[in-house]
């Protein structure tokens, strides 16, 4: 079983490469089917830092991430893995629409734009099982590898 600072980092990792693969694979696709008008990686800075806007999601993501670690034991046993990983999705947006967006003084929801609704709600969905599939991939390397480095014994 790996440390918990690993699970973290696994995590972490999971949830930038969640937000940069999935999500930004998915945004691809809806910007290919012409559903939405541009595609979902943005250079434009971001304040107070001035981060570009892909690099701040990412990072989010990986923050969000760490709390998947915590819930995936309870997650997996009571839905499975992948769907487990789905219905976390569910708590980032939450957190977007109803704590993220009112802060920004675009109210709860932004407004709850009937047509940006099931693409938002998809781009999460999509977020959560990226990052199932990711920190178990993670999890399986880490494990292999400390099976694999294991000291063998000296013949002498």
């Amino acid at each position: 079983m790996p440390t918990l600072s690993t699970r973290l980092a696994l995590g972490f990792a999971a949830g930038i490469l969640s937000h940069l693969v999935f999500q930004g694979g998915f945004g691809t696709a809806l910007h290919a089917a012409h559903i939405l008008p541009s595609l979902p990686f943005s250079l434009a800075p971001v304040p107070p830092l001035g981060v570009p806007r892909t690099v701040s999601m990412a990072f989010w993501a990986g923050l969000w991430a760490l709390l998947y670690v915590a819930l995936e034991p309870r997650l997996t046993a009571r839905l499975g893995r992948w769907l487990g990983g789905i219905a976390f999705g569910i708590l980032p947006l939450l957190g977007h629409w109803f704590v993220a967006l009112p802060l920004k003084g675009a109210g709860v929801g932004g407004g709850f734009h009937a047509g940006m609704v099931p693409i938002e709600i998809g781009f999460h969905l999509v977020f959560g099982l990226g990052v199932a599939v990711l920190f178990r991939a993670g999890l399986l390397l880490a494990e292999r590898r400390h099976k694999g480095v294991s000291p063998q014994p000296q013949h002498g």
